[in-house]
This record gives structure tokens, C-alpha cells and sequence, in this order.
């Protein structure tokens, strides 16, 4: 997909990798942004920046994880900008745990990293199918294609979150709907930041050199114009993801070495 032109909508565009898709897309001159973020100050000083660029924008707040508060930032993009091209349900956190973590944990990565792409779809793709175009960006994780190291909830809802847009791709992409996983490994964003701060170091730690966000912003604009599934980030993140799948035993032994190296 190519953005000239096109009205977006971006969640958890306050910072990180929301933010700096927010300011690359701007330079392909699309119709209008709608940035949102559970920070919708944050949002806010994002699209003052990107007004400054001299592309129309709208911030709000917005719970992911709350359909009624995706139903009103897409209405009004829609109101401002016209029929959404592309929805980029970019919003997730990081959470630490494993299996004796409070459910309470579990439920907020499931409702964030989860659903909130559910709710995406649900809201947008009606209209998409009725025009026979539009096109899904959904941020997930290479957590979600391999692991992440002391962060149970994280890796079990990010992997989820790819089948959701695996899913997604297979059941309408003969009807005209692009959909393209975003899997990162480690990206120098807040969320990171915190999540370190949290105690998900090891999780961090095993995710390869950190790059940024900008980086990922350029990566992701060549990918969505090849429209590309899977939008990786980093050299190895396909050769890991191989050696799991044509021998998941051996590669269970070498991820066990990282927990425990002796």
C-alpha cells in the first residue's frame, strides 16, 4: 500500500514506534492522520509535529482494549478524513510473569495485546469489505513468532496476536484486504524503557541489539508498499523463527541455555 492519499489511524502513536510511524507517514503525504494513545496528551504533541508537516491530523484518547473508544476514534476519522485506508492497531505492553502471576496480569496483556486488535477489526472492517479495500497493520511482537525470557504473559498474548492477523490475512485478503504483522525485537521506546524498570530484563536482553524507532518506521513504509505479512525488523528474527519450526526440540534446548546458563 502505498499512503499518498490515504486516511490512517494509529494507536499508541504518543511514543515509541506509534509516534515515529506517525512522522514517517507524514512524509508520504497521506489525507489525514487520527493519532491515539491511553496518553492523549502524548498523542497530541505528536500531532503538533506532524501539523507542522502540513498534513491534516486529529489526536485523541483511546483504551485499546475498550470497543467503544475504538468505535469513536474511528467515526471520527471518518468524519474528518473520509473512509479509513489503513488501520495500524500499534498499542501493546509489557508484562512480566509466569504462571503464578495474578490473573489480573494475564487479563490486561490479553486486553491490550489481544484484543484490541479485535476490536480494530471489528470496527473498520465492515466498511472495508463493502468498498473491497483497506489494509490492516497490526504491531505484534517476534515474541510472537519465538519467546520472551520471564515475561509469560507477553509471549503467550503476542502470539496470539499473530494468529489473530494470520488469521485475518487468509479469510480476507482474497476480498481486497491487505493485513501485515509487525514483529520487532528490541526497539528503544518507553516501553521498553519501562519494562526494564519492571524487572523484564531478561526479556529485553534476549531480543537482540536494540534499534529505533525511526528504524522500524522506515522498515515498515517499504514493507506496507510490497504489502508484505510479516514486517521483520531484525537480521535473525526469520532464521530463529525457522530453526523453531524444523526442529522445535533442539530449539527449546538452546533458549533453555539462556535461563539457564549453567
Amino acid at each position: 500500500m502505498k499512503l499518498k492519499d490515504k486516511t490512517i489511524v494509529i494507536t499508541g502513536a504518543a511514543n515509541g514506534i506509534g509516534a515515529a510511524m506517525a512522522l514517517r507517514f507524514a512524509a508520504e503525504k497521506p489525507a489525514g492522520l487520527l493519532l491515539c494513545d491511553l496518553d492523549g496528551d502524548g498523542a497530541e504533541a505528536v500531532a503538533e509535529k506532524v501539523r507542522h508537516l502540513g498534513i491534516p491530523v486529529e489526536a485523541a484518547g483511546c483504551d485499546v482494549s475498550a470497543r467503544d473508544d475504538i468505535d469513536r476514534i474511528v467515526d471520527r476519522a471518518r468524519d474528518r478524513f473520509g473512509p479509513i485506508d489503513l488501520f495500524c492497531s500499534n498499542a501493546g505492553i509489557i508484562v512480566p510473569g509466569d504462571e503464578a502471576s495474578p490473573v489480573a496480569d494475564w487479563d490486561k496483556a490479553w486486553s491490550v495485546n489481544v484484543i484490541a486488535h479485535v476490536h480494530a477489526a471489528g470496527a473498520v472492517l465492515p466498511a472495508m469489505l463493502e468498498r473491497g479495500s483497506g489494509y490492516l497493520l497490526n504491531t505484534v511482537s517476534a515474541a510472537g513468532l519465538l519467546t520472551s525470557l520471564g515475561a509469560a504473559p507477553y509471549a503467550v498474548s503476542k502470539h496470539a496476536a499473530l494468529a489473530f492477523a494470520e488469521w485475518l490475512a487468509i479469510t480476507y485478503g482474497s476480498r481486497g484486504i491487505g493485513v501485515s504483522a509487525l514483529c520487532p525485537q528490541a526497539v528503544q521506546t518507553k516501553m521498553v524503557s519501562d519494562a526494564m524498570e519492571r524487572g523484564a530484563a531478561s526479556a529485553v536482553a534476549s531480543s537482540g541489539d536494540i534499534i529505533t524507532a525511526e528504524a522500524v518506521a522506515e522498515i515498515v513504509v517499504a514493507a506496507l508498499a510490497d504489502r508484505r505479512f510479516l514486517i521483520l525488523t531484525h537480521d535473525g528474527t526469520q532464521k530463529f523463527a525457522e530453526r523453531r519450526v524444523v526442529d522445535t526440540d533442539r530449539w527449546i534446548a538452546s533458549m533453555q541455555k539462556f535461563v539457564n546458563p549453567n
